[in-house]
């Protein structure tokens, strides 16, 4: 009850007919392209140069962050400090 036909086998296609291979090689290629772009971007745009008295300018940003956060303190500091009379 076995059948045999003597038909040739199907021929394959060609490797670039199949959609799947190319989906494949879609990944990688375009890792290859954006790392290119990239490169492009950081080659062409130049890095900004720390300035020659960053730690001066550093010291300053922190005591302007410190003095504000005392401000409640220096506040309270000062009405305590305020004789009564001069309250209005």
């Amino acid at each position: 009850m076995n059948a045999t036909t003597n038909e040739l086998p199907a021929q394959e296609d060609p490797w670039w007919r199949h959609p799947l291979l190319w989906m494949v090689i879609a990944g990688p290629a375009l890792v290859v392209v954006a790392s290119f772009v990239t490169f492009w971007y950081a080659w062409s745009s130049p890095d900004p140069l720390v300035s020659e008295d960053y730690y001066r300018r550093g010291v300053e940003i922190n005591r302007t962050l410190a003095d504000k956060k005392l401000m409640p303190a220096v506040t309270g500091r000062n009405h305590a400090a305020t004789p009564a009379e001069a309250v209005p």
